[in-house]
């Protein structure tokens, strides 16, 4: 069966400081209370953290405080690398935080020109810019996609939500690829966890946030985990993990699974990935010494060469149990989720197959799905009218009704979009308060610019409308929205912010969103024109075809 890679497919552009909007407002001999003033902010730009203090700055339009780029662990460079996350250094004085910290090690991608940094632990704090530290405001942590490959916290400035909602906004940066996510028997019998460093790093941030949000005015009692892709991965394994419970409070899943793989899997694959870039397992020691004495950019390009692919791993003092089968047996953190996916996941993935024939079609379908084609292709049928575009449509279904969207195209039901996610929704359900949705815009930019090709609502096509600033290979794709894109623009950040300030995603002056339940599975489907609207679960299945999809399942 063909490997379809998410980590290479999910492309997030790297966005820069600037697209923030911010204004440095320190100049020479001017004290930060002067700075503040000129600002116009009542909240204090110098705040201690418990390792030392940090200076932010104040957005141009005087709204948010910004606090960005402080370290959250050490670097893990050096006897670092493929290490646990370890706790930064104190410091004396107060080090400036009015920039992002740089983007972790990474190749080029729709992120932007990729990174050969391995400092790069860093976590951004965005909050109203009035108010004061004694608020206890609540906030919203949210980690990045990126098929655990590519991106930065950078791609998703939080000042729209936090100037439209007053909750304070955090995203990091958390290790990569081959950095973050190699597993190496060696690297176990030293660590005692097989992979998972940029995982680890995660839990270290919320940590730091556990120890440090109240310093900003935030509530560490009442934080709300976020994430988008793998960002969505993350979330799905830090509601099963022992070492992240009691640490959030609410979570989110947009477009996101509990895909991971074993330990034996994962050790395989970093055995293989050290063989071929001159690191044999002849003796395991000399293998981890000759990995970490290779320079970063040799890591980064033999990633990309030998296809080296992202996943979590359970098995692990981390992930003990299979976060899927966890989720399934109510054996998780029972927190309010807010979770769903988008109507056309698969169209961001499938652009590429526009001008196949219709053989070409046909041959996808029987590589992917083997004795079970004819009953596929019965129910996705090569139109008698098809374009240059009907083959990428039509593969875009299958791949999202399936929800067999992942790095290495998971079980049916396991990865993300359509029947997969709809599983997920009614697993969480059984056992937590859950509000599903659905992004539905029929029209509207998205990550993909093909001229002709209708992107529909494909895989991370809601980002832009939550974070202004996310660009994709170039592009800002906020800047082309239409007037009632900005207004669903402003929707889906009120009924974000609700849910992070409340537990329910209630809006005033919005379209009721109820809770999801078995008895009334009732999904948001969320769509342009002023269309948005409550939509039973069982139509939302039948569009993808569910019926199907759970048969061959159980097949």
């Amino acid at each position: 069966m063909p490997r379809t890679r998410l980590s290479n497919l999910l492309a997030r552009h790297w966005a820069s400081a600037v697209a923030l909007g911010i204004t440095v407002v320190m100049t020479a001999g001017c004290s930060h209370h002067h700075a503040a003033r000129a600002a116009s902010s009542s909240f204090p730009l110098v705040v201690t953290t418990d390792r030392g203090a940090v200076r932010g700055v104040i957005s141009a339009d005087g709204q948010v405080a910004n606090f960005l780029g402080i370290a959250y662990a050490a670097p893990p460079v050096g006897a670092l690398r493929w290490r646990r996350p370890q706790p930064v250094a104190a410091w004396t004085g107060v080090r400036s935080a009015d920039h992002y910290g740089p983007v972790c090690a990474q190749p080029a991608s729709g992120d932007g020109p990729g990174s050969i940094r391995e400092d790069c632990l860093y976590i951004n704090v965005q909050r109203p810019a009035h108010g004061n530290t004694r608020q206890r405001l609540p906030v919203y942590l949210y980690i990045h996609g990126g098929g655990l490959t590519t991106g930065a916290g950078s791609n998703f400035s939080m000042a729209k939500i936090v100037r439209e909602t007053g909750v304070i906004g955090v995203t990091f940066n958390y290790r990569l690829g081959v950095f973050g996510f190699l597993a190496h028997p060696r690297l176990t019998a030293d660590q005692g966890e097989p992979g998972n460093y940029g995982f680890l790093d995660q839990q270290a941030a919320l940590r730091w946030l556990r120890r440090n949000i109240a310093a900003f005015g935030g509530d560490p009692s009442r934080v709300t985990l976020g994430g988008e892709s793998a960002g969505g991965w993350s979330v799905c394994a830090h509601l099963v993990s022992p070492g992240s419970r009691g640490l959030f409070a609410q979570a989110m899943i947009q477009s996101g699974s509990c895909q991971t793989e074993t330990r034996d899997q994962a050790d395989a694959l970093g055995t293989s990935f050290a063989a071929n870039v001159g690191c044999p397992d002849a003796n395991p020691a000399q293998a981890v010494a000759c990995l970490r004495a290779l320079p970063t950019a040799t890591l980064v390009h033999d990633e990309n060469t030998f296809g080296f692919t992202s996943l979590l791993v359970r098995g692990t003092p981390a992930l003990p149990h299979d976060p899927r089968n966890a989720i399934r047996n109510g054996d998780f953190s029972h927190v309010p989720v807010l979770i769903g996916g988008t109507l056309n996941e698969g169209r961001a993935f499938t652009s590429t197959n526009s001008g196949w024939t219709q053989s070409d079609y046909e041959r996808w379908v029987q590589s992917m799905f083997g004795a079970n084609a004819g009953v596929v292709l019965q129910q996705y049928p090569w139109p008698a009218n098809a374009d240059q575009f009907a083959p990428a449509y039509l593969t875009g279904a299958i791949l999202t009704d399936a929800g067999i969207i992942g790095p290495a195209n998971p079980p049916i039901e396991a990865g993300i979009g359509g029947c997969g996610t709809q599983a997920l929704v009614k697993d969480l359900a059984r056992h937590t308060t859950v509000y599903a949705y659905e992004w539905a815009p029929r029209h509207g930019p998205g990550i993909v610019q093909s001229r002709g090709y209708a992107n529909g609502a494909g895989h991370a096509s809601e980002l832009a409308y939550l974070w202004p600033n996310f660009t994709e290979n170039g592009v800002r794709i906020s800047s082309l929205f239409t007037r009632d894109e900005r207004q669903l623009s402003n929707q889906i950040v009120d009924y974000w912010g609700a849910f992070v300030k409340t537990g329910a995603p209630r809006a005033a002056g919005q379209p009721s969103w109820p809770r999801y339940t078995a008895t009334s599975a009732i999904e948001l489907s969320l769509r342009a024109e002023g269309q948005s609207r409550p939509l039973d679960s069982s139509i939302i299945s039948t569009e993808h075809h569910c019926s199907l999809w759970d048969k061959l399942t159980k097949n």
